[in-house]
């Protein structure tokens, strides 16, 4: 195990970029190693690597590709040193308070005339570190959220960004597609028997219904699961499964992909406006933050199942492609001894700026926990 570590401080010490991650409820835990410090961005989607995309579909995805990579791996990983203690100094202006208030208000203003049903509006919140140890970070990251795509980024021409994000965008398995619609969200007080209010149950259909108009023209045979709750960290959140199979008369990833992100979960209702409020509202700068990570078009192996009296088919095994993407939710971008934590809220026209603000809050201690 600590030959795996070894290998990403020498790719990191080196300048060369990787990724590091682990699906959730997984203990196996992979690296792509990229053997050059190129700059790879993504054009068709047809691609074969690790996918990370900013928030801004304007602006170009960035690939690890397999093919100039290796790839390592560790299973059943145990981070047996525990969580380490860091020491940070987390100081919120009483300036960023009333921006975050404003914007809110300055939302439900254009939801109120019309021009929005909902919008998603976030904040970047800058932690000072003593010692910014993005390994240890990592380890702290897959001891705490087990149930999360956990994942360590870098490249020397971008950044370094790390997350432990509950939402997956989507995955392909040959043909078959599902999909999560998760929104909705409130403080984890040791039960997910809760009753939500009409705001987040309101929150969440919108990003159902988006999903649903949007793959129709893609996807055959959709079912819907029943929503439920679910426990991420500290909070919960409403889920609900979408699934399918993808049309192979009229299959274009790349229209399918930008047809659905980003979602109203991070983007808002109508897509286009939403995006622009919030691009022109904001006032800084998401970058990968509720964009998308992850598997893009890798190649699978597979047995079918059999029982006793077919024993022989059992040597036969098939190769399907397979894409996992996840949103980059829960994440933080380390720059020099800083780490930037995003977080932020659905905005409907029952939204309360204090209570929005209070959310952002409970969203930042998720990233904070393993600062501490």
């Amino acid at each position: 195990m600590q030959d795996f570590f070894n290998r990403l401080k020498q790719q990191f010490e080196s300048g060369l970029p990787f990724v590091a991650y682990r699906k959730p409820n997984r203990t196996e835990v992979k690296a792509i190693l990229q053997n050059d410090d190129v700059l790879h961005r993504v054009e068709t989607f047809e691609e074969r690597g690790f996918v990370f995309s900013p928030f801004d579909e304007a602006k170009d995805a960035v690939i690890l590709p397999l093919n100039t990579s290796e790839v390592i791996s560790i299973s059943n990983y145990v981070n047996v040193s525990g969580n380490t203690q860091f020491s940070f100094e987390s100081n919120i202006s009483t300036q960023e308070w009333e921006f975050h208030l404003e914007l809110v208000k300055k939302g439900l203003k254009a939801i109120e005339r019309g021009a929005l049903k909902k919008v998603v509006l976030s904040r970047k919140e800058e932690v000072n570190l003593e010692a910014a140890n993005p390994f240890l970070i990592f380890k702290n990251l897959l001891t705490s959220y087990a149930s999360a795509f956990v994942y360590l980024w870098h490249h020397p021409k971008v950044g370094l960004w790390l997350g432990a994000t509950p939402e997956t965008l989507l995955k392909i398995e040959g043909r078959q597609f599902s999909m999560m619609s998760l929104a909705g969200t409130q403080s984890f007080e040791g039960t997910t028997d809760v009753t939500w209010k009409a705001k987040e149950l309101e929150e969440q259909q919108f990003v159902t219904d988006f999903i649903l108009e949007n793959i129709e023209p893609y996807i055959q045979n959709i079912k819907v699961s029943e929503t439920e709750t679910v426990k991420a960290g500290n909070l919960l959140h409403l889920n609900t499964l979408v699934k399918g199979v993808l049309n192979p008369e009229d299959l274009n990833f790349k229209r399918l992909l930008k047809s659905l992100h980003p979602t109203p979960a991070v983007c808002g209702v109508p897509k286009e406006n939403a995006r622009q409020f919030i691009l022109d509202q904001e006032n800084y700068n998401r970058e990968f933050y509720t964009g998308f990570l992850g598997e893009l078009n890798f190649e699978t192996t597979s047995r079918p199942r059999t029982g006793r009296r077919n024993v022989e088919n059992r040597a036969y095994t098939f190769n399907k492609t397979s894409t996992q993407l996840y949103v980059n939710l829960r994440c933080m971008q380390i720059q020099g001894g800083k780490a930037m934590i995003y977080v932020g809220g659905g905005i409907t026209e029952s939204s309360n700026p204090e209570k929005e603000w209070a959310e952002t809050v409970s969203k930042s201690l998720v990233m904070k926990k393993v600062l501490k």
